[in-house]
């Protein structure tokens, strides 16, 4: 089975979309969208929920009125302002580090399992899928992370998929280097402008770190072909392949605007045999 994580440096790259059209012309494999923060491959991939569970990323801090000696020693202590002039605690600024559990000398205060996201299975039209979102604000989305990736590779182990697409998070943070864990291949999606070739760099500093096996692909390159051929000059000095430079097609906006794939729409459009063209790349290089 092999594994191939989407990533970009930036949001807006088409990262998403790219990894959209891959699974739908891949075979044999299961999709894992990583992106819990701000999760949108559903949109596109239209998922059938087949189970759904809740993701508990950290601990809550819970107070028993009834024990409470109102001592003021938790509101004293609480760095992140959690707790309120009664004594009372706000969930939201809770930051689960359990101090006012320590000090409260009476024990009125315990921690419980904090709800932070769902995680779902699915299936779509074009293979099992598995995504989850986080709640606004919750914290550990690597951990979330890592459970679909984990997820995705236990149902493509049990149904003898091949392959396990993973869309992953834009930047360098935590998320992404949990969609990175344990990869055959790290798929570089980038865009022509200063802030496209500034993150690439950051994310290439990090792959390089991991000792990854990475291909880039310039989407949208002909909007700034001076700058795609800088980004393609920065992937030569790091020994980098630029497996594709994609145009920019108003065909694949009117399809994404209608939450449509390209490559099932308008199979014979030229934007389309290019990505399928690449896909058959990517499936070489990882054989």
């Amino acid at each position: 089975m092999k594994k191939i994580t989407v990533i970009s440096g930036k949001g807006g790259t088409g990262k998403t979309t790219l990894s959209a059209n891959f699974s739908a012309l891949a075979k044999n494999h299961v999709i894992a969208d990583c992106d819990v923060d701000a999760p949108n491959m559903h949109l596109l991939l239209e998922p059938h929920v087949e189970k759904e569970r809740n993701f508990s990323g950290g601990k809550i801090a819970v107070r028993d009125a009834e024990k409470c000696t109102d001592c003021g020693l938790c509101y004293e202590k609480c760095r992140f302002n959690a707790v309120n002039e009664d004594f009372s605690i706000n969930p939201v600024k809770c930051e689960g580090c359990s101090v006012c559990a320590e000090v409260c000398p009476v024990d009125a205060i315990h921690m419980e399992a904090a709800l932070t996201g769902q995680l779902y299975e699915s299936q779509t039209k074009y293979a099992p899928m598995i995504h989850a979102r986080l709640k606004a604000g919750a914290e550990n989305s690597g951990k979330l992370v890592s459970e679909v990736r984990d997820k995705a590779e236990e149902r493509a182990e049990k149904e003898g998929k091949d392959l396990v697409i993973v869309d992953g998070s834009p930047g360098i943070g935590c998320p992404v280097i949990a969609s990175l864990n344990g990869v055959d291949m790290a798929l570089i999606v980038t865009e022509p402008s200063k802030s496209g070739l500034s993150d690439l760099k950051r994310v290439v500093e990090m792959i390089e770190h991991f000792d990854l096996q990475s291909k880039v692909i310039i989407n949208k390159y002909d909007l700034n072909e001076k700058m795609a051929d800088k980004i393609e000059e920065f992937c030569n000095k790091h020994d980098l392949e630029v497996m594709a430079r994609i145009p920019f097609s108003p065909v694949f906006v009117d399809l994404l605007r209608e939450g449509k794939i390209l490559v099932e729409e308008k199979k014979d459009s030229d934007i389309a045999k290019t990505i399928a063209s690449l896909w058959n790349e990517i499936i070489d290089a990882l054989n």
